[in-house]
């Protein structure tokens, strides 16, 4: 009976896609701080020079969620897509 739960366990787990959630990850650190994005500005765009993986050294911008500062390791999850650039140059609380 015990290798019937195992056997159930391991099914269910590479069902759920895991392997796609803990493939490859790739470190990269916060250059540049761009400014806030987002409906209420919940979103910082920054700059990451990439350390490891094809697109090392590549610097890309991307958006991030929750405290973040120069010399951070971010580590991402691919390395292809880049954020768009902030087109508005007014940031929160400033409209003047």
């Amino acid at each position: 009976m015990a290798k019937n739960q195992q056997a159930k366990q391991g099914k269910s787990q590479a069902s759920k896609g895991s392997d796609k959630i803990l493939g490859e990850v790739v470190p990269a650190t916060v250059k540049e701080l761009l400014g806030r994005t987002g409906f209420r500005g919940e979103i910082t765009q920054v700059k990451v020079l990439v350390e490891s993986g094809k697109d090392k050294g590549r610097a890309m911008r991307r958006n991030v969620r929750g405290a973040v500062r120069v010399g951070d390791v971010l580590m991402l999850r691919e390395t292809e897509i880049e954020a768009r650039r902030i087109k508005s140059s007014i940031t929160k609380g400033s409209y003047s």
